[in-house]
C-alpha cells in the first residue's frame, strides 16, 4: 500500500465514518480543519484528503469501528509504516499482536508479524517493542539480520 492508496481508501470511508460519529458535514469539516465544500468534494469522489489529511483523519478517528475493520485494527501502526517507509525510528512497546497479527517468524526472542487485514509486516523485539514496520517482508528480514548480528 502506498500513501496515495491509503488516502484513496480513507477518502472512500470518510462519509461512512462521519455518519458513524453522527456528524453533519459542517461538524466533520470543522473537526478535520477543512471547508465544507472540500468535504463534499471528497465525499463525491472529486477530491482527496491527500496523505497529510488522511494521516490526520486516521489519527482523529482511530477508534472508528469502520476504519479498524477496513485496515485491521490500530491505524497508528499502518500510518507509521507508510510515513517511515524510508526511515526506521525506535518504536515503543506493543501488546504483542494478539488480535490483528499473524506470526510469520519467531526466533531468539524476535518476532515478525503480518497484519491480517492490511498485510504490512512488523518486527518485534524480546519486549514486544516494534523495531520497524514495512509492507516489504524483505526489508523486515534485512533489519532482523542486523539485529541478530
Amino acid at each position: 500500500m502506498t500513501k496515495k492508496e491509503f488516502a484513496a481508501a480513507l477518502d472512500s470511508a470518510l462519509k461512512a465514518v462521519r455518519k458513524e460519529y453522527g456528524f453533519t458535514q459542517e461538524k466533520m469539516a470543522a473537526v478535520l480543519g477543512i471547508s465544507k465544500k472540500t468535504l463534499v468534494e471528497i465525499e463525491k469522489g472529486r477530491s482527496s484528503l491527500g496523505w497529510t489529511g488522511a494521516a490526520a483523519f486516521a489519527a482523529i478517528f482511530r477508534e472508528s469501528g469502520i476504519l479498524q475493520a477496513q485496515f485491521g485494527g490500530d491505524l497508528d501502526d499502518l500510518v507509521e509504516a507508510l510515513a517511515f517507509a524510508e526511515a526506521e525510528p525506535q518504536y515503543p512497546k506493543t501488546m504483542g499482536g494478539r488480535v490483528w497479527w499473524r506470526e510469520i517468524w519467531k526466533e531468539k526472542g524476535y518476532r515478525i508479524q503480518q497484519n491480517v487485514v492490511s498485510g504490512h509486516f512488523r518486527l518485534l523485539d524480546r519486549e514486544n517493542r516494534r523495531l520497524m514496520a514495512s509492507f516489504t517482508l524483505e526489508r523486515v528480514l534485512e533489519r532482523l539480520k542486523e539485529e541478530l548480528q
